[in-house]
């Protein structure tokens, strides 16, 4: 059974930097590419950033290149992402997924920036 178990989120002000984790279990983890996603309230919920399974290659949505770092430890089945130059646009519940297959979704971190 997979389980995907996001932290690190918080309440920061606008300008402010976090890092999440995801710790993923069930499948292999070095195998699949890793997505970060968000939910914000009254949208759809859309893939921030990925990583491939060798963490060679990445992608960005456009709003937010240059300020978030996806990165992975595959020996620790963890994958990151580094927030920084918060916006008040970013706040969302952060989920982390696999690229392919999808997965059943973890309960998410709560990223709250503040103007």
């Amino acid at each position: 059974q997979v389980q995907l178990v996001e932290s690190g989120g918080g309440l920061v002000q606008a300008g402010g930097s976090l890092t999440l984790s995801c710790a993923a279990s069930g499948r292999a983890f070095a195998a699949n590419a890793m997505g970060w996603y968000r939910l914000a309230p009254g949208k759809q919920r859309e893939l921030v950033a990925r990583i491939s399974s060798s963490g060679a290659n990445t992608y960005y949505t456009d709003s937010v290149k240059g300020r978030f770092t996806i990165s992975r430890d595959n020996a620790k089945n963890t994958v990151y992402l580094q927030l920084n130059k918060l916006k008040p646009e970013d706040t969302a519940v952060y989920y982390c997924n696999f690229v392919v297959g999808v997965a059943a979704w973890g309960q998410g971190t709560q990223v709250t920036v503040s103007s």
